[in-house]
C-alpha cells in the first residue's frame, strides 16, 4: 500500500494552515484524477474519489479494483468546500460515497458537471438542481473571481447524448489570476491542442495511464501523449494523474518524467496527500 504523504487530521491541519492571497495557489493531490485547490480563501475539489466504493463493488469479480494507495481524507471531514467538479459519470469521477457526505457538510457547495449528467449528479449528491452547475462544451459557470469553462474530452471518442450534450468534459478553471486545465479522462483528438493553446494554463492536470485493451483499460492519454499536449498548449507546469489508485489500471510515472525532461516540459510528479504551493 502506497502511504499518503499526509492524511486525515494531518491533512486537515495542513489545509487549514495555508496562507491566502490572490497570487498564491495551493494544490493537493487526492489520488487518481482528484485534486484540491485553495485560492484566496476558496476551496475547489476536482473530480475527487475519496471512498472504497469501487473496491467493494468489484470485489470477487473478474476485475477487482484493488486499491494501491491510502485514502487521504474522509470526505465527511472536509468542510468549507465551495466547488466540486465531475468530468464524467464514471464512479472514480462522480462518486456518490464522496459526494453525499461532502454536500451534507458543506451547505454552500456547488457541483460543476456535464449537463448530460445533471440528473445523475443530483441523485449521487442527494441535492437539488439549485446546487448543480451543469455545463456543455463552450459554456462557463462563474461566481466572483472563480470560473469553470467546459471543453470537450474524448474518453475514447467525443460523445454526445440525444440532445447533443457532451458526455465527457475537461475544465478550464480560473481563480483570480490563475488558469488551470483539468482534462478529465481523455485521449488526444483532432484540434485539441489548438482549442486549448489560447488558455496557456499555469497548471495542467493530465492522465498518463494510457490505453491497454489486454487489461481492460481505455480512454486516456499515455505518458508521451500527455507531454506532447502539455508542450503544445504552452502549459507552464503539468502534473500527471490517473495512476497509483487501482492495480489493474496504473503505470509508473518514469516514462512521463523522462519524456518531459527530453522535451523540456516543466512538470511536477506529486505524491498522494502532498501539497504544492505556487506563487506568481
Amino acid at each position: 500500500m502506497i502511504k499518503a504523504v499526509q492524511k486525515d487530521d494531518a491533512f486537515l491541519t495542513d489545509l487549514r494552515g495555508v496562507g491566502e492571497g490572490r497570487d498564491r495557489l495551493d494544490i493537493w493531490w487526492l489520488g487518481q484524477s482528484g485534486f484540491l485547490l485553495h485560492w484566496n480563501g476558496k476551496n475547489i475539489l476536482l473530480d475527487p474519489y475519496l471512498s472504497d466504493s469501487l473496491t467493494l463493488k468489484y470485489q470477487g469479480t473478474a476485475k477487482p479494483h484493488i486499491r494501491m494507495c491510502e485514502r487521504v481524507v474522509d470526505p465527511a471531514k472536509l468542510q468549507f468546500m465551495h466547488y466540486v467538479t465531475s468530468s464524467h459519470v464514471h464512479t472514480d469521477h462522480l462518486d456518490p460515497d464522496t459526494l453525499a457526505p461532502l454536500f451534507a457538510n458543506n451547505p454552500g457547495l456547488k457541483l460543476i458537471l456535464p449537463l448530460a449528467h445533471l440528473r445523475e449528479g443530483m441523485k449521487r449528491s442527494g441535492c437539488s438542481g439549485e446546487r448543480m452547475g451543469g455545463l456543455d462544451a463552450g459554456q462557463t459557470f462563474a461566481e466572483d473571481e472563480i470560473s469553470f469553462t467546459a471543453v470537450p474530452a474524448a474518453h475514447e471518442t467525443l460523445q454526445v447524448d440525444e440532445e447533443g450534450h457532451h458526455l465527457f468534459l475537461g475544465y478550464i478553471v480560473r481563480a483570480g489570476p490563475w488558469t488551470l486545465y483539468h482534462s478529465g479522462d481523455t485521449v488526444l483528438y483532432p484540434g485539441m491542442a489548438e482549442l486549448l493553446k489560447p488558455y496557456a494554463p499555469d497548471v495542467s492536470f493530465l492522465p498518463i495511464n494510457g490505453t491497454d485493451p489486454s487489461r481492460g483499460v481505455s480512454g486516456n492519454m499515455n505518458a508521451r501523449e500527455a507531454v506532447w499536449l502539455a508542450k503544445n498548449i504552452d502549459s507552464k507546469l503539468t502534473i500527471p494523474c490517473h495512476f497509483h489508485l487501482f492495480e489493474f489500471n496504473t503505470v509508473e510515472p518514469d516514462e512521463f518524467i523522462e519524456t518531459a525532461q527530453k522535451e523540456q516540459v516543466p512538470i511536477r510528479v506529486m505524491q498522494v496527500g502532498e501539497r504544492l504551493s505556487l506563487q506568481l
